[in-house]
C-alpha cells in the first residue's frame, strides 16, 4: 500500500453512486485511466436497482475539471505515439454513454469545468451550476478544435453564441451556461452539501425544488445581436472582418481574441460546428471529432500551441500556418478524412433502445 488516493474515488450510499474526481492540484484533469474507472462504475450502476442516481463532483476548491491532461497528450503527440487515440477512443465513448445514461446523471458544475470536463458533466441529464461556475471550451488557443461532444452542444446554442465561444475560447458563467445549453439548473455553492443530502433522502425533482434557484441572467444571451450579425459568416476571415468593423467595442475585443488562436484550428472549428449542426445525434458528431481529433494529434499546431500555453509557458506560439490567410481548403479537409478500420463508429440508438 503507497498511501496514495484514487484519482477517482467511487462510491455508493443513500442509493447515489457518487464519482469524485481526486486530482485537485490539477484541477482534476482527466487522464486515462480516470474516464476507465468512470466507466466501469456507470455500466455497473445502470443495471444495479440500488442505484437510484449518480452524483458528479471534483475534489479541491478549483472546479469540477480542468478537461483532458494536455501535458501527457503534449508528449504523446510529439513522439508520435497513440496513447492519446486510445484515451480519445474511450473518452469519447464515455461521453455518448453519459449522454444516453438510463438513470439520473447530476453533474455538479462548481468553479472551472473546461474541455474534458464538459464531456463528462454537460452531456448528463441534470447539470447543475453555481455563482462560481465558469465553463470554456479552450481548444483553439492550444492548437486544437472542440471535442468530447463540444460541437454538438456549441451548434446548438442560440444563434451564433456557440460559434462565439467555440473561436474565443469565451468562459460562460452560471447564467450563460444555462442560456447556451451546457447546463440546466442554478444552486448556490453554499447550498451544495444540503442539496447531495436531498438527493440521498428524497428524488432528483425534490431536491431541485428545494434548493435549485433562478438562474442568473446571461450577460452573452444580451449581446446576441451583434454576435449573430459577425459570427453568421460562412468563413472565419469573414467572421473577423464583420468584428472589426463593428461598433459594439466588444466585438473588436472578440476579433483580437480569435487572432490570437491558430489559424487552422479556427477553420477547422468553423467547419466542424458547422457539420455538427447538420448531424442528428451525438453520437454522429463524436464520430467525427475523433477524425479531427487524430488528425490534430499529427498537426504541428496541437504540440505548439501546448508548449507555450502550458509546457514553457511563453505564451507565443508560432502557428503554422501562421494568419487566416495562409490556411487552404486542402489544410481543412485533412481533418476530416475517413479513418478506415480506427474510426470510432459509435450509433446513436434507436428509438425502442432508448
Amino acid at each position: 500500500m503507497t498511501g496514495q488516493e484514487p484519482e477517482v474515488l467511487i462510491d455508493v450510499s443513500g442509493g447515489l453512486g457518487r464519482i469524485t474526481l481526486n486530482r485537485p492540484k490539477a484541477i482534476n484533469a482527466l487522464n486515462h485511466s480516470m474516464v476507465q474507472a468512470m466507466a466501469d462504475a456507470l455500466s455497473a450502476w445502470s443495471g444495479d436497482d440500488s442505484v437510484r442516481a449518480v452524483v458528479l463532483t471534483g475534489s479541491g476548491e478549483r472546479g469540477l475539471c480542468a478537461g483532458g491532461d494536455i501535458v501527457s497528450i503534449y508528449h504523446d503527440a510529439r513522439d508520435g505515439g497513440t496513447g492519446s487515440q486510445e484515451f480519445w477512443r474511450d473518452e469519447y465513448v464515455l461521453n455518448a454513454a453519459i449522454g444516453r445514461y438510463p438513470k439520473p446523471y447530476v453533474a455538479i458544475m462548481d468553479g472551472i469545468v473546461m474541455g474534458g470536463g464538459i464531456g463528462i458533466a454537460a452531456h448528463g441529464n441534470v447539470r447543475i451550476v453555481t455563482e462560481r461556475s465558469s465553463l470554456a471550451m479552450p481548444e483553439t488557443g492550444i492548437g486544437f478544435v472542440p471535442d468530447v461532444g463540444g460541437t454538438y452542444l456549441l451548434s446548438r446554442a442560440p444563434g451564433e453564441l456557440g460559434t462565439h465561444i467555440a473561436l474565443t475560447t469565451g468562459r460562460m458563467k452560471a447564467g450563460d451556461a444555462i442560456a447556451l445549453g451546457f447546463a440546466d439548473h442554478f444552486v448556490p455553492s453554499e447550498a451544495l452539501g444540503k442539496f447531495v443530502a436531498a438527493l440521498e433522502s428524497g428524488t432528483v425533482d425534490e431536491a431541485l425544488a428545494e434548493y435549485a434557484q433562478p438562474a442568473p441572467e446571461s450577460d452573452l444571451l444580451a449581446q446576441r445581436a451583434w454576435i449573430d450579425e459577425a459570427y453568421s459568416a460562412d468563413t472565419v476571415d469573414e467572421i473577423v472582418e464583420r468584428l472589426r468593423s463593428s461598433d459594439v467595442p466588444e466585438a473588436h475585443a472578440a476579433a483580437e481574441q480569435i487572432l490570437g488562436k491558430s489559424p487552422v484550428a479556427l477553420k477547422v472549428t468553423l467547419r466542424s460546428l458547422r457539420h455538427a449542426r447538420q448531424l442528428g445525434s451525438l453520437e454522429e458528431v463524436l464520430n467525427e471529432e475523433y477524425r479531427v481529433s487524430l488528425a490534430s494529434l499529427r498537426s504541428h499546431d496541437l504540440v505548439e500551441g501546448i508548449r507555450a500555453q502550458v509546457v514553457d509557458k511563453d505564451r507565443n506560439p508560432a502557428w503554422v500556418p501562421a494568419t487566416l490567410a495562409d490556411v487552404t481548403d486542402a489544410d481543412i479537409d485533412a481533418y476530416f478524412q475517413p479513418l478506415g478500420e480506427l474510426e470510432l463508429g459509435l450509433a446513436a440508438p434507436k428509438e425502442t433502445d432508448r
